[in-house]
């Protein structure tokens, strides 16, 4: 039998962060240069998980 992967609690942690960061840029009124910090952010933390 194949064993599964751990999920870590580093890997919920930027899972969360993420969909944070996510939330905030869909809901929030922002500056043009918050919305670039976000998405940049973002970004960031899609490339580090493998997305």
């Amino acid at each position: 039998m194949k064993e599964k992967a751990k999920y870590t609690c580093n890997e919920y942690r930027e899972e969360m962060i993420l969909a944070a960061l996510r939330q905030r840029l869909a809901n929030a009124d922002l500056s043009l240069e918050e919305k670039k910090a976000l998405i940049k952010e973002i970004e960031k933390i899609e490339k580090e998980m493998g997305f």
